[in-house]
């Protein structure tokens, strides 16, 4: 069974940390491309930040240069570290994967969330003072 969960999620301060970590199992994350994705209430889930198997990435533009996706295939798992954190990033948190087979990097490289098979259950993050 193939299943993804989140975890890291939290209250955190603007301008503050958080790191979002997301554990693989059923399944090696070697072989497949990745993706942290949100949905705040009222709005549609979006692409954060994705990841391919060979390590190529792609961010949204609100989130460049405070939001870093990278993995780990030994841990099979994937971390989405987040600084400088504002009221904005408050929503649910998602981890996703596509297999390579599946979905080559350049039909995946938009982090469109309708991409991505696999779904993690979700990490609540409140940035909030």
């Amino acid at each position: 069974q193939l299943q993804l969960v989140e975890s890291g999620g939290g209250l955190v301060q603007p301008g503050g940390s958080l790191r979002l970590s997301c554990v693989a199992s059923g399944f090696s994350l070697d072989y497949y491309h990745i993706g942290w994705f949100r949905q705040a209430p009222g709005k549609e889930r979006e692409g954060v930040s994705c990841l391919s198997s060979g390590d190529s990435t792609n961010s949204a533009d609100s989130v460049k240069g405070r939001f870093t996706i990278s993995r780990d295939n030994v841990a099979n798992t994937v971390y989405l570290q987040m600084n400088s954190l504002k009221p904005e990033d408050t929503a649910v948190y998602y981890c996703a994967a596509v297999h390579i087979t599946r979905r080559s990097w350049p039909m995946v490289s938009s982090c469109a969330p309708n991409r991505y098979d696999v779904w993690g259950q979700g990490t609540q993050v409140t940035v909030s003072s």
